[in-house]
């Protein structure tokens, strides 16, 4: 799966010639029209990298950039604007941006500087890696702190051993047989319904509608997977 992009952009034509080139890239593409909307979805979804507009409706991207940042969202930010002034540039950067480009600017440009900042952005694949982030929450794998929006999450023990599973194990389809047997230590499965429950659990505290969650999704007849 292509690194995933949220593109906030409110000029469609725009919007739409740069979705179908990333998208040719082998980019997976998530757009937005406006700044409480792109808000919204970085702070609740996972995403690569987010490609910022400045002039933006009903929230513009410096209080966009700013107000991620303050949630502890550390999502790479490249903003996109016509603002050509450095104090614009400086300003953006001060809030949390990771680059700055000026419109009109070059495709081959704007894909130069992606990729600069994915290849910058911490690994998140290593087991050795001291936290994960997913939308607003961050594990902290030192300390088995879990924060959400910058405020800390209570879970049990299992609980905490069971994401941390799911995150190590991301984007697999992973059967309750397989969490019984890693996470609780069952070398049977017993006739409880151990693994739904504790999910629900988490479910409950991290996904913003447990009803139809985001993160840990349910694989109907075989298992769970996670896609934080």
């Amino acid at each position: 799966m292509g690194k995933r992009i949220l593109l906030v952009e409110d000029e469609p034509a725009l919007a739409l010639t740069l979705t179908d080139r990333l998208q040719s890239e082998g980019y997976t593409v998530e757009t937005s029209q406006d700044g409480e909307n792109a808000l919204q979805r970085a702070s609740s979804e996972s995403f690569d990298l987010i490609i910022l507009d400045i002039m933006l409706p009903l929230k513009n991207g410096f209080d966009v950039c700013r107000d991620l940042r303050r949630r502890e969202i550390g999502t790479p930010v490249l903003m996109l604007t016509a603002r050509g002034k450095v104090a614009d540039r400086v300003n953006g950067l001060k809030l949390g941006a990771d680059d700055y480009l000026v419109k009109p600017f070059e495709v081959v440009e704007l894909l130069a500087r992606m990729e600069a900042l994915l290849r910058r952005a911490p690994s998140i694949t290593s087991p050795e890696a001291d936290s994960y982030q997913f939308g607003d929450i961050r594990v902290d794998f030192k300390s088995a702190e879990v924060k959400r929006g910058g405020e800390k999450v209570d879970l049990s023990a299992r609980e905490y051993q069971l994401l941390r599973y799911f995150i190590e194990h991301r984007d697999t389809l992973l059967a309750r047989e397989e969490l019984l047997e890693k996470v609780w230590g069952y070398d049977s499965t017993p006739l409880t319904r151990t693994v739904d429950v504790h999910i629900a659990w988490l479910r409950q505290k991290l996904e913003v509608n447990p009803r139809h969650p985001c993160y840990i999704l349910t694989v109907h007849g075989m298992g769970y997977r996670f896609v934080g």
